[in-house]
């Protein structure tokens, strides 16, 4: 019999398990499939350009262009990373530049000097404007694709045609120096090679001075035809310090050296190339497509004659980045790229029958025609490989190239040179068949769209039918039969598509199994719910309320560009409005008034099942008022800490909480955000403290918890305010101590991941923080006064509060809960107390056995992350928990107060508004620390916190930014099972004086009402996740749609994609701590049932 129930215990812990894996798995497979069609890679063509595709129309069939004298028979390209467009204007009427103004002279000078050897040009880059990517541009001449942003943190081999294979196909040597980027794109492509570490961006010096060591050597030797240098220094600067900071000024002033020195090594044959690949905004980051993200800077320059024909222009030219590529190609005397869709740069070539003046080369006719045949070629190859492209829009295209191939053939046939007209419509033609390329590329795939939305939109009904009728489906096999039948239908359609196709698509595969699982699961739920009516909900009004209106117009404002712009206002004002739409309600319903005389004729339905006096009415209702001023107080600071948009514009300005210290130029606001920074780490980690120690959770000596709540949380922060005082330290500061500074940057937070995850490892070891005291029986003149306990000195708490924590007569609670007969246990209760009346066994902390291991996980995991972000935010983690405790006090009070504390038959339900605000809690709090739905909002610098050398590989680093980014869905997902647990942590309140009378020990139990309880713990448990997973999933749902019914908006890869991206990658991390801290529940229960065996060793007889 006994081993029979804790069997079915167990069972019960495992299909909670399961069916929130199950239901975490539809949701991934439903975004997974969505995104599959949303964000297309495009098909890649694995051609490569040749010599003879390199024909003039006059020329015979042996001629060959790559033996012709080309026009410059050197290159030196250097790459200055993040050098926007900005820094390389000169304005000599700026008599009080900013750092990052007027630092470029050499450019202007040489400009000025005389336009026919020197250009500057707008270099217009595609988004995403990452380096990755941006190299894979202006050497493939291809556009990317939305995804390929992901491909930032893991650089794999460029396989389509370039400009590095084509040198190499030449038999030019090719010499590499600096960002090591290009080493994993271009793998054995380079004649030498000298790359350098570039993921660390709080190194500012490393790549640079690397390679300058080298490169006027190298130059002046004979062994290389085109060099190229990708310099790091100022797009480290930015990310660091931001563009106006005098760091930048002496990163820009460095390079005007650079480029100065590397003109006077130039010889007549060599072109040079000054490029940025991206620009960068205010705060110094980039990855979107804003302005001032994909304007960088072009700057051109020979000693021979490079513009035939200069004009005088105020501003630069703009130039796209592909359009590089052949205009490289063509200058070098190599074929263009064969998937290039760029064109030629015309001012660097002569107009057609101008004297060239000895300068070998093609003219504009002809680097047209060339070019022309080009992109024809790549569009029929691909035309035929993909179906991207409209026949139609495809039919005039062809059109278009007869005639300019029929027009250009007949002018070189009658010798006479290109007319202007024919000019204009090669141009024409160039940019139309980009334009339709990028249009085409951004085509979606319809029907894994659909699939995947329908699979996000039932795994939202799962959730809210599992989280309804819970108790219903927590019975042995409810999930082994969907589960099984998934499985059967995936693998029935893997070997139908190995047999029809020869290959297998898994995205359907999974699809099929996850959508036959799901009708399976609502179908046999169905059937089952109509034979039990005790399945259904008590309170059909519960279903639809204000919480999920307020969820429904959350998700309707995510169909808004606007709204989604300004999501942090957009949520704080949601959960604002439903937090005080709470104590209304209460209000409205009569709970914060007194209750009537016991006389009243009010039906007795219409009463709590356990009426509060008034002094306990009116204490709620204090505490509740204080509750929602700590809310508003909590909302209203952290709005000063949000983080702006471009799209914003200059409306608004971002939080100066957000810059590093180190950005800080202000000695004393420094070191006044220093000083705030160290408060709130210190009152974060003393209120976790104290409300551990408050309700007895620190007592127990030799606990693993107990350990790492009093030594290795507090070394932890201590370790943390030491690493913020040594990032904040200026580098010009302590100069003789710099090695030793480095030496910190990397062992204090090595120190504290090892203290936090020395304290997780022992939570998870050992989650118990019980302390158990055995008191000999008293004496019987004693009987009538229950005298203060005798081991006070271990607790380290007033006598009061000891005595109000203690869980009375848990011995007898015990017998009840291991015997099986009620003889027995009534046997062992009579000897088990002493004459006194007090219970022989005193247990401290047992009354917060489930929420303490929670609330310490959640203590250590939000230093660990704390750790991760700026110094100057620590402000904003300590009103995360003052908000999240709020919420907590106005969940318990209300609950409290509308009498479900003492009506055990709902089953200890968490209603939907509180589910509702710790998911908006979440959303704002990722406003809050910083964060927007944006790439270029992405806190790279949290990858190298403890790393300042940087990293091998990529797993680490792309754990710490997402660890960061994440740190709000995390924290509040973790700790969402709280919400289940905090009404019966403060319970204790309203029955200290008395609230039924000579029962009062009897009744405050605290959290061992779920352990009385089994099925209803392990029911309501699945009920608040699936709830919390359904609030989750149905903004993803809605960032779905939005995406799909607005994909061919204006904003849509500005505002809905990224958005998309975002929420999906929240809730993916968000569902796995959810799960992680369910876990950690059912931990604690296997380890409560444990211990209650080692107490009472007879019952595992």
């Amino acid at each position: 019999m006994r081993r029979t129930k804790r069997g079915t215990a167990r069972m019960k812990r495992l299909l909670v398990l399961g069916l929130l894996l199950w239901l975490c798995a539809l949701f991934y497979v439903g975004i997974f499939l969505f995104v599959g069609g949303f964000l297309l890679v495009r098909l890649e063509v694995n051609r490569t350009s040749t010599c003879e595709d390199v024909l003039s129309p006059s020329a015979g069939s042996q001629a060959d262009f790559c033996r012709t004298q080309p026009r410059f028979r050197r290159a030196v390209v250097l790459i200055i990373d993040a050098l926007k467009v900005d820094f390389a204007r000169y304005d000599h009427s700026n008599l009080s530049p900013r750092p990052y103004e007027n630092k470029l002279p050499v450019l202007q000078e040489l400009v000025s000097l005389d336009r026919s050897h020197a250009g500057l040009f707008t270099f217009q880059a595609d988004p995403p404007t990452t380096t990755m990517q941006r190299i894979k541009g202006f050497t493939t001449g291809s556009l990317p694709t939305f995804i390929d942003v992901g491909n930032n943190f893991a650089s794999s081999a460029i396989l389509e045609d370039n400009l590095i294979h084509q040198l190499g196909q030449a038999g030019k040597r090719v010499v590499f120096m600096g960002d090591d980027t290009w080493e994993n794109l271009f793998p054995k492509k380079f004649h030498r090679s000298l790359p350098f570490p570039s993921f660390n961006v709080k190194d500012l010096h490393t790549v640079d001075n690397g390679i300058l060591q080298h490169i006027y050597s190298t130059m002046k030797g004979e062994d290389w035809d085109v060099l190229i240098a990708h310099f790091l220094g100022v797009d480290h600067c930015g990310h660091r310090y931001g563009p106006d900071h005098p760091a930048m000024a002496d990163k820009l002033t460095q390079m005007n050296g650079v480029i100065r020195s590397v003109v006077e090594h130039l010889q007549n044959d060599t072109l040079l190339v000054v490029m940025g690949d991206h620009g960068m905004t205010d705060t110094g980051d980039h990855g979107g497509e804003s302005a001032k993200e994909t304007e960088a800077a072009l700057f051109l320059y020979s000693h021979a004659p490079l513009f035939p024909a200069p004009a005088s222009q105020a501003e630069p030219p703009v130039v796209p980045q592909t359009d590089l590529v052949p205009t490289l190609a063509l200058l070098l005397g190599i074929p263009i790229p064969y998937s290039s869709v760029g064109q030629v740069l015309l001012p660097l070539f002569p107009p057609p029958g101008h004297p060239q003046g000895g300068r070998s080369g093609p003219d504009q006719s002809e680097a047209l025609w060339v070019n022309v045949k080009q992109v024809n070629r790549f569009l029929q190859t691909y035309s035929s490989m993909a179906n991207d492209i409209p026949p139609d829009r495809l039919s005039e295209l062809r059109a278009a190239f007869a005639y300019v191939s029929s027009a250009y053939l007949a002018s070189v046939q009658q010798g006479a040179p290109a007319s202007p007209e024919l000019l204009r419509s090669m141009q024409a033609y160039l940019t139309s068949v980009r334009d339709t390329c990028r249009a085409s590329w951004a085509r979606f795939h319809p029907l894994k769209m659909a699939a995947g939305m329908v699979l996000l939109a039932g795994a939202c009904l799962l959730c809210y039918l599992l989280s309804e009728l819970s108790s219903a489906v927590l019975t042995e096999g409810a999930l082994r039969a969907p589960l099984v039948a998934g499985v059967c239908v995936g693998v029935c359609v893997a070997v139908a598509q190995l047999a029809s196709q020869g290959h297998l698509d898994a995205p359907w595969c999974l699809a099929a199994a996850a959508g036959s699982s799901e009708v399976l699961f609502l179908w046999r739920h169905r059937r089952r719910a109509t034979h039990s009516s005790k399945s259904r909900p008590s309170a059909p009004s519960q279903l639809v309320g204000a919480a999920l209106l307020v969820l429904a117009l959350r998700c309707a404002s995510l169909l808004s560009d606007s709204y989604v712009i300004a999501e942090g206002r957009v949520v704080t004002f949601l959960l604002c409005s439903l937090g005080l739409y709470v104590p209304l309600r209460l209000n409205w319903d009569g709970h914060l008034l007194p209750p009537p005389s016991p006389d009243s004729q009010k039906p007795p339905g219409a009463l709590p099942a356990i009426p509060l006096p008034a002094w306990a009415v009116r204490r709620e209702g204090v505490a509740l008022c204080l509750s929602l001023a700590v809310l508003a107080g909590s909302l209203c600071l952290s709005l000063a800490l949000h983080a702006c948009r471009e799209e914003q514009g200059a409306s608004c300005q971002p939080s100066a909480f957000l810059a590093p210290l180190a950005r800080m130029q202000d000695e004393r606001l420094r070191n006044l955000h220093y000083l705030l920074s160290l408060a709130a780490l210190a009152a974060w980690t003393h209120l976790l403290y104290r409300w551990l120690r408050h309700y007895g959770n620190l007592n127990a000596p030799g606990a693993p918890a107990v350990f790492a709540a009093r030594w290795l949380l507090p070394a932890a922060a201590v370790l943390t305010g030491l690493h913020w005082a040594v990032s904040a330290t200026p580098e010009d500061s302590f100069r003789s101590l710099a090695e030793l500074i480095r030496l910190a940057q990397s062992v204090l937070p090595r120190a504290a991941y090892a203290a936090l995850g020395l304290g997780v490892a022992l939570l998870w070891l050992d989650p118990l923080t019980v302390f158990v005291k055995h008191r000999a029986p008293a004496s019987a003149s004693t009987h009538h006064l229950p005298p203060p306990p005798r081991y006070r000195a271990s607790t380290g708490i007033s006598p009061q509060a000891e005595l109000h924590h203690l869980i009375p007569q848990l011995y007898q609670r015990i017998r009840h809960s291991l015997e099986d007969g009620p003889a027995s246990a009534a046997e062992a209760a009579g000897g088990s107390s002493g004459q006194d009346g007090r219970p022989a066994v005193e247990a401290y902390g047992l009354g917060t056995v489930y929420s303490a291991p929670l609330v310490l996980l959640v203590g250590l995991l939000g230093t660990g992350v704390l750790l991760l972000h700026p110094e100057s935010l620590a402000p904003a983690f300590l009103l995360m928990l003052l908000e999240a405790a709020a919420l907590l006090h106005i969940h318990a009070t209300c609950t409290t107060l509308s009498g479900q504390q003492g009506d055990h038959a709902t089953g200890f339900r968490v209603p939907w508004a509180p589910v509702v605000l710790w998911s908006l809690a979440a959303c704002q709090f990722f406003h809050a620390t910083g964060h927007l739905p944006t790439f270029a909002s992405l806190q790279w610098g949290a990858a190298f916190v403890g790393f300042p050398d940087g990293h091998t590989g990529t797993l680490l680093p792309a754990t710490l930014v997402t660890l960061n980014t994440f740190s709000s869905h995390i924290l509040f997902a973790l700790a969402c099972p709280l919400l289940l647990f905090w009404p019966l942590v403060t319970e204790v309140r309203c029955n200290k004086s008395g609230r039924s009378g000579g029962e009062e020990s009897e009744d405050v139990v605290m959290e061992m009402r779920l352990r009385e309880n089994p099925q209803q713990f392990s029911s309501a448990l699945l009920q608040l996740a699936a709830r919390y997973l359904f609030v989750c999933g149905a903004q993803v749902f809605a960032s779905v749609c939005a995406a799909a019914v607005l994909r061919r908006h204006l904003m849509v890869w500005q505002v809905f994609a990224p958005k998309l991206m975002f929420e999906a990658s929240g809730f993916l991390v968000g569902s796995v701590f959810l799960l992680l801290g369910v876990a950690l529940v059912l931990r604690v229960d296997v380890a409560v049932s444990g211990w209650f065996k080692r107490l009472l060793p007879d019952a595992s007889r």
